[in-house]
């Protein structure tokens, strides 16, 4: 398109500089010469050879039409990082996820409390600066030091957990990686914006959705419909489990008949 600003030669030497590499030792990663390189970068090459972008898209693990669209320098550490763990807007075909973060006085992450009254306006709105900066900060000691965490409050009992309770989870940047079965808070575009599921990615690239109470069915979740996944670190309950009676013993049994009754169903 006609004024289309192109910056593959300002995130070349950007992302160069940001792995600490010299123009000697990252021209000898990618089998060209020094004077190629520092043409690139400076922008004295005008048509860069399709292999040399093939190659240096490879080798930083960020496509092609990132490097030419997006002025890198502008996004923050954590989207960086989410474009090098693959979750690339033309690598992956789907919106890339930008994740708005608040830093304290000495520029250190803080950790948000996404209240009840705030839930409703998150998904819309988990991207904007402005939003997040106005969510309550908290601080626990045994969390990590290293990471994004922010706790959500949850409802229902699929997770067999007391009305009312919170969960503070950590963002998960590569959703490649993820485990099977592992529990997070999964903030969907769609209905149902936030549950608490275990999560499984699936080979045909869909989550699988699952609850601990049997009496809930698993489903699956497109990739394109979830927005964030924050993998279960703390529980925080406001009330102390109920001692076992016979009541919960007869829901207990009546669960079980469900589950039962839906898979002789099958």
């Amino acid at each position: 398109m006609k004024g289309q600003k192109i910056f593959f030669g300002s995130n070349l030497k950007f992302l160069r500089e940001r792995k600490k590499l010299s123009q000697e030792i990252l021209s000898d990663e990618l089998g060209i010469s020094r004077s190629k390189l520092a043409a690139l970068e400076s922008g004295q090459t005008k048509a860069p050879q399709p292999e040399d972008m093939i190659g240096i898209s490879e080798y930083f693990k960020i496509s092609i039409d990132s490097l030419l669209k997006i002025n890198l320098v502008k996004l923050l550490e954590l989207q960086l990082r989410e474009l090098e763990a693959g979750n690339d807007v033309f690598m992956m075909g789907s919106k890339i996820r930008v994740l708005a973060i608040s830093v304290d006085k000495d520029n250190n992450e803080n950790a948000e409390y996404v209240p009840v009254k705030a839930k409703a306006g998150y998904r819309s709105s988990f991207n904007d600066p402005e939003f997040v900066a106005s969510l309550p900060k908290f601080n626990i000691p045994t969390l990590p030091k290293h990471g994004t965490f922010r706790t959500f409050p949850i409802s229902g009992d699929s997770m067999l957990v007391p009305e009312g309770s919170e969960v503070t989870g950590q963002y998960i940047e590569n959703w490649k990686e993820i485990k099977a079965d592992t529990p997070c808070i999964v903030i969907l575009n769609g209905v149902n914006d936030f549950v608490f599921k275990q999560v499984t990615l699936q080979k045909d690239k869909t989550f699988l959705l699952k609850s601990l109470n049997k009496v809930y069915e698993p489903y699956t979740a497109e990739v394109s419909e979830v927005l964030q996944l924050w993998e279960f670190r703390i529980l925080h309950i406001k009330q102390l489990p109920e001692p076992p009676t016979e009541i919960h013993e007869l829901k207990a049994m009546l669960q079980e008949l469900k589950v039962e009754i839906t898979r002789l169903k099958k």
